[in-house]
């Protein structure tokens, strides 16, 4: 049986990433501190929007997950700004001479009330990606009451990415 090459120039990742909430934590999303009572309980400042883009862009690339790249027993980690892991996802991205298509997350939360804070989100994720504001999609729905979500334990995150080789 022979192996075949990869010879793709399109290539797809999903991440997904959940945080429960904290008290006397900053509750960060898109690296946009939104104003409510509780954070999320993380190593890093638990940005879960970050979070599951960075696993989004390492698996389209097959570069792992964001845990083996920045493990949360490194002290170099502890409390980071995930914008900063964000930007460091896209040179590896770009490192393995692929660019960012587009990406697009979906936020899942009962509370706090998010639509106020999604252009800012989008802004921050593009400017990160060295992307336009357009290939950037952030939408946030509600659990409908159900599950950890629901009972405002946390905070689910699902992202999609589109990358492509660059010739």
């Amino acid at each position: 049986m022979t192996q075949l090459q990869s010879t793709q120039s399109f290539r797809i990742g999903h991440g997904y990433d959940s945080h429960r909430f904290v008290s006397d934590r900053k509750l960060i999303l898109g690296g946009v501190e939104i104003p409510y009572e509780k954070g999320m309980l993380a190593h890093s400042d638990g940005d879960v929007v970050i979070h599951a883009i960075c696993d989004a862009l390492l698996g389209a690339a097959a570069l792992g997950d964001i845990g083996q790249h920045f493990p949360d027993t490194a002290k170099e980690y502890k409390a980071i700004d995930s914008r900063i892991l964000l930007r460091h996802v896209a040179q590896l991205i770009r490192d393995v001479h692929y660019q960012i298509n587009n990406v697009d997350a979906t936020i899942l939360a009962d509370q706090p009330k998010l639509k106020n804070f999604i252009a800012a989100m989008r802004s921050n994720i593009a400017a990160d990606l060295k992307l336009s504001v357009e290939q950037v999609s952030i939408k946030a729905t509600t659990n409908e009451g159900m599950g950890f979500i629901g009972r405002g334990e946390g905070i689910a995150v699902q992202a999609v990415t589109l990358i492509s080789k660059i010739e």
